[in-house]
This record gives structure tokens, C-alpha cells and sequence, in this order.
């Protein structure tokens, strides 16, 4: 058998133990599957007004979620807003790890003055509440999609930094590394080629994590009306609905429960990484 279909069979038998992490899997996909055909279901503006003002789930069975004060249908905002909390939750991971793994790596291959000044701003940032830094960011640079989801990877990354660079502290003085700087190798290719892809399971799992916190921002921040206005999102859709919340409280409840199903699963699956990808963890 292919060597890479022996590894991903075992990765996958190791992950599926993890009936938990199966539950969030099928979860994520189905809320990967209604945002990818979100606009199959429900086509045009999902912002439009398209009939009465707060009808309740299922009083009308056009509107099986009911409709918002405007007369909007929330089930069509829904799976719209999961396109933009998906595509935000991965962006900001990606940028996030990008940012986290490049400073943790550098900080703990080099050391010395090197360590001590990258981990040092990275103790600045951390004093600066996350949710705070986040809502100036996107006053400064607009309330866009794109600076939502830069702004998010720019306030994550601090934990990835510190679990890449105790990744790489514990690595770099193994034989492999030793053999590879005896062999002549610069120091890129030895953190990108050798270094990093034995550094990556725990940093993998943590990005996993660190989708369902971008969430949980974008949620925050449109709730705060700081989102884009011209896109749905569950955190517009709460922070919309309220001011009703004593009347019509179905407006703010049906898209919390999507965020807390969204957050919740993603956090199951990083547990079945966690058990597929830690090799303390394989023999269990």
C-alpha cells in the first residue's frame, strides 16, 4: 500500500476513536455544505425585505426560522452569514498561524537577544485586551470583510507564537537537526524543511481552535455593528434583533445557536486532532 494512504488511514482511524470529534466533523461539514449552497437555497440579497415584519419559526412555512423587525427571512440570512463567519474564522486562522509560527520560530531557533526581544513584544501584546485591540483595528482601517479578518489573525496569533517556539526549543537540539547543520544546510532550510513539519500536529490543532475564536470575534464585533454592512452574519443578526429581545426573542436565539453549534464542533474536532495527531496520545 501507498506509504501516504497507510499514514492517512491511520489518521483517520485514530480520529475516528474520538466520537466526539466524529459528531463536530459532521457538524462542520454541514455547515460548510448550507454555506457553499446558500446561494442554490436562498439566490439574491439575503438583506432584502421579503415579507411580514417578526413572524415567528414556522408561522408562515415560507420562513421556517421567521423573519427579523425588517421583515427579513432569517433562515436566508443564516446560511449567508455562515459564508462569511466560515470564510473569516479560516482567513484569520491562516493569518494567524502565519504570524504565531514564523515569530515562535525564529524566536526559539536563534535564541539569545533574538528570543528575548520577539517574546518580549509578544508579552506586549498580551496585555492589551484581545477584544479591544480588535474593535480599534477596525475603526482605524474600516468595517470591511478584509480588515475584519486581518484584524482577528492579528490578534490571535500570540498563542500559536509560544506553542511553535516551545515546539521548536524542544527540536532543535535534536541528532536530526545536528546532522543537517554537519551536512551544510542553511538555517531556512532546516527550520521550513526539518523543523517545522515535526513542529506542526500541536500547531495544527491549535489553528483548529483558533477558527472557532475568529468566529466568536466576527460575532463580537458585528454585534457591536463594527461588521460589514453590506455582507450577513450571525453577530449583525443578534446585534440587529436585540432590542427585541423581550418581544421577539427567536431573532437573537436562532443565530446564537448556530454560533454555539459552530464553535462548539470546531472545538470536537481540534480534540479528535489532538487524539489523531499527538503521538502520546496514538496507542490509547
Amino acid at each position: 500500500m501507498n506509504p501516504s494512504l497507510t499514514v492517512l488511514a491511520g489518521f483517520l482511524r485514530r480520529f475516528a476513536r474520538n466520537r466526539g470529534a466524529l459528531i463536530g466533523a459532521v457538524l462542520v461539514v454541514g455547515i460548510v455544505a448550507a454555506a457553499l449552497l446558500a446561494p442554490l437555497f436562498y439566490p439574491g440579497d439575503p438583506m432584502r425585505i421579503v415579507g411580514t415584519p417578526e413572524l415567528w419559526p414556522w408561522q408562515d412555512p415560507v420562513f421556517p426560522l421567521g423573519t427579523d423587525a425588517l421583515g427579513r427571512d432569517i433562515a436566508a440570512m443564516v446560511v449567508h452569514g455562515a459564508r462569511a463567519s466560515l470564510l473569516i474564522g479560516v482567513f484569520a486562522a491562516i493569518t494567524a498561524a502565519l504570524i504565531g509560527v514564523t515569530v515562535g520560530a525564529l524566536a526559539a531557533f536563534y535564541g539569545g537577544w533574538v528570543d528575548e526581544l520577539v517574546m518580549r513584544g509578544a508579552e506586549l501584546f498580551q496585555t492589551i485586551p484581545s477584544l479591544i485591540f480588535l474593535l480599534t483595528i477596525v475603526s482605524i482601517l474600516g468595517p470591511t470583510l478584509t480588515n475584519i479578518t486581518l484584524a482577528i489573525g492579528f490578534v490571535s496569533w500570540n498563542g500559536l507564537a509560544r506553542l511553535t517556539r516551545a515546539e521548536f526549543l524542544s527540536l532543535r537540539e535534536r541528532d536530526f537537526v545536528s546532522a543537517c547543520r554537519a551536512m551544510g544546510m542553511g538555517n531556512l532550510r532546516i527550520i521550513v524543511a526539518e523543523i517545522l513539519p515535526n513542529a506542526l500536529p500541536p500547531v495544527i490543532v491549535l489553528s483548529s481552535l483558533t477558527v472557532a475564536g475568529a468566529i466568536l470575534y466576527e460575532s463580537a464585533v458585528s454585534f457591536l455593528g463594527l461588521g460589514d454592512p453590506n455582507v450577513a452574519s450571525w453577530g449583525r443578526l443578534i446585534g440587529e434583533g436585540r432590542t427585541l429581545v423581550r418581544t421577539s426573542w427567536y431573532i437573537c436565539a436562532v443565530p446564537g445557536v448556530v454560533i454555539m453549534a459552530a464553535v462548539m464542533s470546531l472545538n470536537l474536532v481540534g480534540d479528535g486532532l489532538n487524539d489523531a495527531l499527538n503521538p502520546k496520545l496514538r496507542d490509547r
